[in-house]
């Protein structure tokens, strides 16, 4: 006679079973709670690249470089801060999400933001502003926490569209948050008719877009009051949770105990997601980088208005792609194979950026913002994907813990991209005229190195998965 499968146990006033049964009650897509992880994550991301835009300008504006193709080389290691400070403390803050609950973590970061982005754009020293992005990275451990969250909250079949909303509004937080950039700093200098250049804003130009983000973090840290918990707090946790949990992530439990860096379809699936991580932290920094500069340094001359434009239109596509086309490509491709077409389709896309420099007018902006869209779809489906093979390989007692080594892994990648984008970029600058790869096209072809190793890194023997994905 077949053993009945075990009963689910819940305990009265565990949040966590509170969240399964709720679950179990309703079988449908948790709208309310998937909005709360989209607002609270993008909060989060606008701060990381909001500056690009600006960033050339503001390094100028400090006086710290003293020749104009020495920017590049200051603007990468401000850049980098940030990710530095995320990458010494993630960890201890996954640890603390899986002993305390998601919720006060995900607070806390939100209130670094309000805090840490303010002072930034109050900068006027060099100094001031690395220690104020360091420190922003050090408080804001949302990421870890948001990403186990996204998938507690939904069932097992809603799972892929629960992180796609953490990665489309980290996406298009990492898009949308330049394009505030871009609009809203020297306001002085771009709306002199409504900013005066004795106010605030004239002495402090690159405070607005700052000021405007944390503005809007005040109105997510409120909707956080409503923001329910999903951690497992009783003392028979282990039975509870493994119980509760969906059937694909039972078969993480054998080896619940066991060290998360002897995981290796985790390890395997974080590497790949390091990697991926790097190359598009170093796009983002050498795009914002490439289009201000001078087309006599292989550049588009842009002003920080034009990259927020672009930047805001690539959003905008995004967030169309994420709600309406991913959980099909999902469905139909899986995690795995999505991830490796995007990858490589990403690697000639990047190739072509070079030769827009020889475009203008109409035919620029149609190639550049059609390659700028088409590229923030194809890294938005490898990061969902990647992530979704984190959160599946381990049990829910370790997501905290996992996502907290993915992000300090990812933070230290992310931290060399900016600062090493920087100093290539600024090399570059300096050989428009060289034989082999001149300028520009040398910094693209770096980039799609890395996309290519990142390609690679997705087969057998390297990457290993979960049965449910063989």
């Amino acid at each position: 006679m077949a053993e009945s499968p075990a009963a689910k146990v819940y305990h009265d006033g565990c949040p966590g079973c509170a969240m399964e049964r709720r679950k179990e009650d309703n079988k449908g897509i948790p709208y309310k709670e998937l909005l709360f992880v989209a607002i609270t994550t993008l909060a989060s991301s606008l701060p990381i690249s909001s500056l690009f835009p600006f960033l050339y300008f503001m390094i100028r504006d400090l006086h710290v470089a003293r020749r104009e193709e020495d920017i590049g080389f200051y603007a990468g290691f401000l850049g980098a801060s940030y990710m530095i400070g995320r990458g010494f403390a993630s960890i201890l803050w996954g640890m603390v999400a899986d002993r305390i609950g998601r919720k006060p973590v995900i607070v806390l970061s939100i209130f670094a933001v309000i805090v840490l982005n303010t002072l930034f754009g109050l900068s006027v020293k060099y100094w001031m502003a690395i220690t104020t992005r360091f420190l922003l990275g050090a408080l804001n451990g949302l990421l870890a926490p948001i990403k186990a969250y996204s998938i507690e909250v939904c069932r097992a079949e809603h799972q892929a569209l629960g992180l796609s909303i953490v990665s489309t509004a980290w996406g298009i937080g990492l898009v949308v948050g330049p394009a505030i950039g871009g609009y809203l700093a020297q306001p002085v200098k771009q709306y002199p008719h409504r900013f005066h250049e004795n106010s605030i804003f004239g002495r402090f130009p690159y405070l607005l877009p700052c000021l405007c983000i944390s503005l809007f973090a005040v109105l997510v840290l409120i909707s956080c009051t409503w923001l329910p918990e999903t951690l497992h707090k009783h003392k028979s946790i282990e039975m509870a949770v493994e119980t509760a949990e969906t059937a694909a992530t039972q078969e993480s439990t054998v080896s619940h105990k066991k060290s998360l860096f002897k995981n290796w379809p985790l390890m395997s699936s974080i590497i790949t997601y390091c990697v991926f991580s790097l190359h598009d932290t170093a796009y983002s920094e050498i795009f914002s980088l490439w289009t201000v500069s001078d087309r006599k340094y292989g550049g588009l001359s842009f002003s920080s208005k034009d990259v927020g434009q672009v930047l805001a239109v690539a959003g905008a596509s995004l967030l169309v792609y994420q709600l309406f086309v991913y959980r099909w490509v999902d469905k139909i491709l899986g995690p795995i194979n999505s991830t490796r077409i995007a990858s490589g389709f990403s690697i000639p896309l990047i190739a072509a950026y070079p030769f827009m420099t020889h475009l203008s007018g109409i035919r620029l902006g149609l190639a550049l913002y059609t390659a700028t869209m088409i590229k923030s779809v194809l890294a938005i489906t490898i990061i969902t994907g990647t992530s979704l093979l984190q959160n599946n390989a381990v049990p829910q007692g370790q997501r905290g813990a996992a996502n907290g080594i993915a992000t300090t892994a990812m933070s230290l990648f992310k931290a060399a991209a900016p600062a090493g984008a920087g100093v290539i970029f600024s090399w570059a600058q300096k050989r428009q005229h060289a034989a082999f790869f001149p300028g520009d096209q040398m910094v693209f072809l770096l980039l799609n190195l890395t996309e290519a190793i990142g390609l690679m890194l997705t087969f057998k023997p390297f990457l290993a998965v979960t049965q449910q994905y063989k």
